[in-house]
């Protein structure tokens, strides 16, 4: 039994297929179920089952990727305690964030890094999935900037640590021209009526929509699906909809021809966190990305 095997059996278990734990780990396929087939020939139980097209792990699977997480973890302490000994660290950190967040915090975080005189290298990505599949992209970047509703159930908490940069509410956004804008707040009853745009299932703004449907016990009108909050903030200038638009990671959006106002009466707060493998929060460099990451989000807030 050995380091990297007990790593694929844990990617396996968040990702699923082979074909996806090669893909993260920028290995074959066939060599993920060689490592899987030794590591197998090791124990009696089988830590593998067929689930449909997916491959699970078994309750037996599942305890030794959880120990081996723990083995993982320790492995990295012990790199990072060399670490320890560099005073200005480098490397690559790969980063992970949804649009909006992409948006906001990408420009001001490389020139957060500038300004300190860092030596790390950062790579970025835009990963916009739903909130359910965040954790599993762990297994392909340092860092994963994710979002979930401050009501919905906490982050996974085997193999992951998370760290909540800020909690950000959503405004309702409504054309300047439109009988709302001279509010300073609306409530539920004020606007289940109106036509909407809003994002797809699974993401923010649906589901304080869900949650305004809930509270008045009528259906929301949803004309339009979009996830990009520059176009949502162009339809909804043109006077036809309501839409969504969270109030610190889309003021890159033009508000010249909207106006946002506070809903208040339902839950409309989303936290904005920092996925991890515990492994990777041992060096440096990743946490001097963090930290980074900490003090352009408290700007971002003024």
């Amino acid at each position: 039994m050995e380091i990297h095997q007990l790593q694929i059996l844990r990617e396996l278990g968040a990702l699923g297929s082979a074909a996806a734990v090669a893909d993260a780990l920028n290995v074959t396929p066939s060599a993920v179920s060689q490592h899987l087939a030794a590591l197998q020939r090791g124990f009696r139980t089988p830590l593998t089952r067929k689930d449909g097209r997916r491959l699970a792990l078994t309750a037996a699977g599942e305890v030794l990727a959880a120990a081996g997480t723990e083995a993982i973890d320790a492995m990295a302490a012990a790199r990072s305690a060399l670490d320890a000994f560099e005073t200005l660290p480098s490397g690559v950190v790969t980063v992970s964030g949804f649009h909006s967040a992409g948006q906001a915090l990408f420009g001001s975080l490389i020139r957060e890094l500038s300004e300190t005189g860092s030596t790390l290298t950062v790579k970025l990505t835009d990963e916009d999935v739903a909130q359910s599949d965040f954790p599993a992209l762990t297994a392909r970047y340092d860092l994963v900037l994710a979002h979930r509703m401050e009501h919905s159930d906490p982050w996974p908490s085997t193999g992951i640590r998370s760290l909540t940069l800020v909690r950000e509410p959503l405004d309702v956004a409504v054309a300047a021209s439109h009988a709302l804008a001279s509010r300073d707040w609306v409530e539920p009853v004020d606007v289940i009526d109106q036509p909407w745009v809003t994002s797809r299932v699974g993401y923010s703004p649906d589901d304080v929509l869900r949650a305004v449907s809930a509270l008045t016990g009528r259906a929301v009108d949803v004309r339009h699906r979009i996830n990009d909050y520059g176009a949502v903030s162009a339809v909804v200038a043109a006077g036809e909809v309501l839409g969504m638009l969270p109030r610190y990671t889309s003021r890159s959006v033009d508000d010249r021809d909207i106006v946002r106002l506070p809903l208040r009466g339902v839950s409309t707060h989303r936290l904005i966190d920092v996925l991890a493998r515990p492994e990777n929060l041992r060096r440096r460099s990743v946490r001097i990305v963090v930290e980074a990451l900490e003090r352009v989000m408290t700007r971002l807030k003024e």
